[in-house]
């Protein structure tokens, strides 16, 4: 097999992260985004080591699996994946993904293990609270766009006004603000920021909305460049200015947190700068709180914020914050528990599914605490990459204390917060890196729960949460791939794989959460746990 060939082959199945594995005559090829059970055409990208990788050029036959999508984007927006399977076999292939991945780490563990399976979210469709659309265009120098980037392409964008992981009022108000930007009356069009150049005005559009309390935050992202590239403001701005200042005063009256809202500044380029920014801002705003005025909304506005950044990375990061309307907040409910979400704050994308999925963890927990009578009411519990508290918070009631690490200060205000209104007084989360920080924690663990980014654990942390030697950790993780890398060092160092689920937090994408139940082996004849390193 050579880079360049072309075959047509059967997709056996596909592995995590949508790998699909081409079955040809000369042996298997990893293609992306492929299905189990198509019939393709691809081009063979890379040989190395004996393995080949191709890149799909065309779908020749549908698999038997599939229906119609109900996106009209399905395959040409890169966020989802599954869209054309049923739901159950999405479910089927994901867990097929783990299952593999946990059997070729665990087959060396000489203690068996139980498999439980994936948990579906209890909402498939409609389940995203949080979203990060992008300005930009579908073709070089092409119409405005806003949503989501072409499958596989770093710069094109295409507006994804159809669709179906959020719900109705995530795509009003992505084509309310697309309607606006493109038709708004001004000498020349509104810019979007070019990576590459570095110039432009409009970057994203963050919106969140509370599952259970329909609370929306829409936060606009620009530069601090002009909107059309100078300084021009069109005739009579003053005077249409002062109609949309007295506008926007009526709009906000009796609003709850308008002390907090702040005046925009003026652009550094000069006064004709910042009143067409003004008007463009609060243009934006009216068409936002008619969305709401006129019922067109399920939910309901609890800030509209314009955030300036001027980082050359594509990320979604806050230089200044302008509340236009309301506050920059909004409270979530899970399991009792109500939380307060900031424009930045870490929360589960899915409020429905974090729900199967904290209550796993916090039934796994309950098995560490089964010695005592009343659960483990004198215990210590270890939350790192705790994010706003919520698994703390959520096994609080068990513990007799728990304590967060994070290295998110914002996060670790919230989670206090949180903590605080929620009446738990036995919580503490620290700020810091867990590298660093578990050499300040006087209190040992007796319980750890570890919740880490994709990348998953660094090695030398990893090293100091082994060295405890605490009897149960339970880990959740969002890429299965770094989960099996952690899962081997803990295996080396005399832990076993006692259980483990999937949780499908992200239907239709190609992710997958998994948690999985690590005990410590049982002591040798020498006193010492089989494998362990001597603890000082």
């Amino acid at each position: 097999m050579k880079k360049g060939q072309v075959y047509e082959a059967t997709v056996e199945r596909v592995d995590f992260p949508c790998k699909g594995i081409a079955s040809t005559q000369e042996g298997p090829v990893t293609v992306k985004n492929s299905l189990p059970g198509q019939k393709i055409k691809l081009i063979v990208s890379k040989v190395r080591n004996g393995k080949a990788e191709g890149r799909l050029l065309e779908v020749m036959e549908k698999s038997p699996l599939e229906t119609a999508s109900p996106c009209s984007h399905f395959g040409l927006c890169g966020g989802c994946a599954y869209l054309s399977l049923p739901y159950e076999e999405q479910l089927r292939v994901k867990e097929g993904q783990v299952k593999r991945l946990l059997d070729a780490c665990l087959e060396r563990q000489e203690s068996g293990w139980q498999w439980e399976g994936i948990k579906a979210s209890p909402v498939a469709c409609g389940y995203r609270n949080k979203m990060e659309f992008s300005f930009g265009d579908e073709e070089k120098d092409g119409p405005l766009t806003l949503g989501m980037h072409k499958r596989g392409s770093f710069y094109d964008v295409v507006t994804v006004e159809d669709c179906r992981i959020v719900d109705g009022d995530f795509r009003l108000i992505l084509k309310t603000a697309l309607e606006y930007f493109t038709g708004y009356p001004a000498p020349r069009r509104v810019t979007y920021f070019h990576r590459m150049r570095h110039e432009g005005y409009l970057r994203h559009l963050l919106v969140r909305k509370a599952s259970r309390t329909g609370e929306i935050l829409v936060a606009l992202v620009t530069t601090s460049q002009s909107p059309w590239g100078d300084c021009g403001a069109s005739e009579g701005s003053a005077a249409g200015n002062g109609e949309r200042a007295a506008g926007r005063a009526e709009s906000m009256a009796g609003v709850p947190g308008e002390a907090e809202a702040m005046p925009l500044q003026k652009e550094a380029g000069g006064e004709g700068c910042g009143e067409a920014e003004r008007q463009l801002m609060e243009g934006f705003l009216e068409k936002l709180l008619g969305l709401e005025r006129n019922g067109g909304l399920e939910g309901k506005f609890a800030g509209i914020l314009h955030i300036v950044n001027d980082s050359q990375a594509d990320v979604v990061r806050s230089d200044r914050t302008d509340i236009l309307y309301g506050q920059d907040y909004f409270y979530e409910e899970l399991l009792g528990l109500r939380f307060k979400v900031s424009v930045f704050s870490f929360f589960q994308t899915n409020s429905y599914g974090a729900e199967v999925l904290y209550e796993t963890a916090r039934s796994y927990i309950g098995e560490l605490g089964s010695g005592a009578p009343e659960g483990a009411p004198d215990k210590v519990v270890y939350d790192l990459y705790s994010g706003t508290g919520t698994i703390a918070q959520m096994m609080a009631p068990a513990a007799g204390r728990v304590i967060g690490v994070e290295i998110v200060e914002e996060a670790v205000q919230a989670a206090r917060k949180n903590a605080e209104m929620n009446g738990l007084r036995n919580c503490e989360f620290i700020a810091g890196d867990v590298l660093k920080a578990l050499d300040e924690i006087p209190e040992k663990p007796d319980f750890i729960i570890l919740d880490p980014p994709r990348d998953g654990i660094h090695p030398k942390a990893l090293g100091k949460i082994i060295a405890y030697g605490v009897e149960r950790i339970v880990y959740i993780s969002c890429k299965p791939t770094s989960l099996v890398r952690d899962l081997g060092v803990f295996l080396e160092r005399g832990y076993v794989v006692e259980r483990a689920v999937a949780v499908d937090q992200f239907p239709w994408t190609g992710n997958v959460e998994v948690v999985t139940l690590l005990a410590r082996r049982k002591e040798s004849a020498g006193g010492e746990a089989e494998g362990m390193e001597r603890q000082p």
